[in-house]
């Protein structure tokens, strides 16, 4: 249990983390809500069904993101949330995004998607929440009796 929830009381990996989840419950919460503009669980596991993913990897995907977004928000189950958004964001480099290099399509090009960069930054968020763990003020720390 100690490798799972003990964490250093640190305040750059609590803005690591809690930015990490913001980004990934937004994005979650498009997929399996439809809030922010996406397209719900239906819409989206269809668009991801039409690109070859199994169903249920493409269910998978979008509930990691929504839980994996709320549990980093809170610190908690942070080392399993990290590793969750690592393991989303090495698939969507791999399946989608290297393709168009590493760059963000910053024009909006017509035709070409945006490169590696931003999930290579957020892959690497999610492996060092997966090393350090959920840092100061969360859930985890208290599981781990650190407060």
């Amino acid at each position: 249990m100690e490798i799972l929830f003990a964490t250093d009381p640190s305040y750059a990996i609590l803005i690591v983390r809690v930015v990490l989840g913001v980004i990934f419950f937004a994005h979650g919460a498009q997929k399996v809500l439809g809030w922010f503009g996406g397209y719900g669980l239906k819409g989206t596991t269809g668009h991801f069904t039409s690109m070859g993913m199994p169903l249920a990897l493409a269910y998978l995907v979008c509930f990691v993101e929504f839980l994996s977004g709320i549990g980093l928000i809170v610190g908690f189950l942070a080392r399993l949330c990290g590793l969750g958004v690592a393991a989303v964001m090495l698939g969507a480099m791999v399946t989608v995004h290297w393709q168009h290099g590493f760059f963000l399509n910053a024009e909006l090009k017509p035709g070409k998607g945006h490169g590696i960069e931003f999930t290579l930054a957020l892959l690497a968020m999610g492996l060092a929440i997966l090393i350090a763990g959920a840092g100061a003020l969360s859930i985890d720390r208290v599981i781990a009796g650190q407060y």
